[in-house]
């Protein structure tokens, strides 16, 4: 568990790979409960290789000094980040 929203990761080692591999992530609110974006690709043991980019949102709560993970969106695909982003963009036009 991480103390600070800086040390969150989506990266994960099992037996030695990295089968999760984080690229980039934006910390988009911090606090008791943060909510960050991450930028990552899976590890495929078939091909042994790594897949397209894919995108998570994820909120962590504070509670004893630890992030612990409450909640995860997954974006599966660079077509439904475009969708998402479209969407919101409209949204806000709208609210203006």
């Amino acid at each position: 568990m991480a103390e600070t929203v800086e040390e969150l990761t989506v990266t994960y080692v099992d037996g030695g790979i990295e089968t999760v591999k984080e690229l980039d992530k934006v910390v988009l609110t911090k606090g008791a409960w943060a909510t960050l974006i991450y930028k990552y690709q899976d590890w495929n043991r078939t091909k042994e290789e790594y897949s397209p980019e894919k995108y998570t949102i994820r909120r962590y709560q504070k509670r004893d000094g630890q992030y612990q993970q409450k909640s995860k969106f997954n974006i599966s695909s660079a077509a439904q980040a475009e969708g998402i982003i479209a969407a919101l963009q409209g949204w806000i036009k709208e609210a203006k």
